[in-house]
Order: structure tokens, then sequence, then C-alpha cells
């Protein structure tokens, strides 16, 4: 018999992710951007006329100038819209991670910021 072991959601890594920022830098402003998810017709038009914009990736941190883009940890890929995104976003001068789950956004995360190691070390940064 063989064991099947269920990698977390998305929404799990991207929750995971957002608890471990919150308490690593707690004034560090982190929000995410409820792009996804699954709409009625009426109410995806509703949102596009609102402003809510496809690729847009799903976390932001306005002080850093950081955008995360949050993935499972395997099989996850970006989309032609958010790779068209990301492009756009690092052109005008911000920064994206696509986090393959919560441990490589955090490690990706501290690799950016400089403070490297394991995502449970390192001190808070001003901002870069």
């Amino acid at each position: 018999m063989r064991l099947i072991q269920s990698l977390p959601s998305e929404h799990d890594e991207q929750a995971g992710f957002v608890q471990w920022f919150r308490a690593k830098w707690p004034n560090v402003l982190i929000y995410a951007i409820p792009n996804g998810g699954k709409r009625s017709i009426s109410t995806a038009k509703k949102l596009r006329r609102e402003g809510v914009t496809p690729g847009i990736p799903d976390l932001h941190i306005p002080a850093w100038a950081i955008w995360i883009e949050m993935k499972r940890q395997k099989g996850g890929r970006t989309s032609p819209d958010q790779d068209a995104m990301i492009e756009h976003l690092e052109h005008v001068g911000h920064r994206v991670i696509v986090g393959n789950g919560a441990m490589d956004a955090s490690d990706k995360l501290l690799k950016l910021l400089n403070l490297g190691g394991a995502a449970g070390e390192g001190e808070a940064p001003t901002a870069p």
C-alpha cells in the first residue's frame, strides 16, 4: 500500500507565509490582493470595472516595493497574465518574488533583503 502525501494548497502556503512575515516584521504592512477565485460572470465584470486586473501578484509589501506571487510547492506555474505583470512591475522598479510554497517565498525574500540564511534568521531590514 502506497501512502499519498498531499501538498498544502496555495491558500495554505500563502496564509503560512503571511503569518511568518507578520511575526517577523510586525510593523511592516503586507496585504493580499484577492484577484483569484471562482466568480460569476456578472461579478467578474463588476470587479473589472472597479479596477481588478488579471496577473497582479498575490501579496504586496508597499514599503519595500516588493510583490509576491504564491504557488504550490510543486506544480504551480505563472500564467501569461502573471508573467506580463511581473515584467511590468520589474520594469517600473518593483521587485517580484515567485514563491513555490511558504518556505521558498520566505527564503527568497530574505535573500532579496540581503539577510540570507534560513527563514527564521536575520534582523528586520530598513526599507530596501
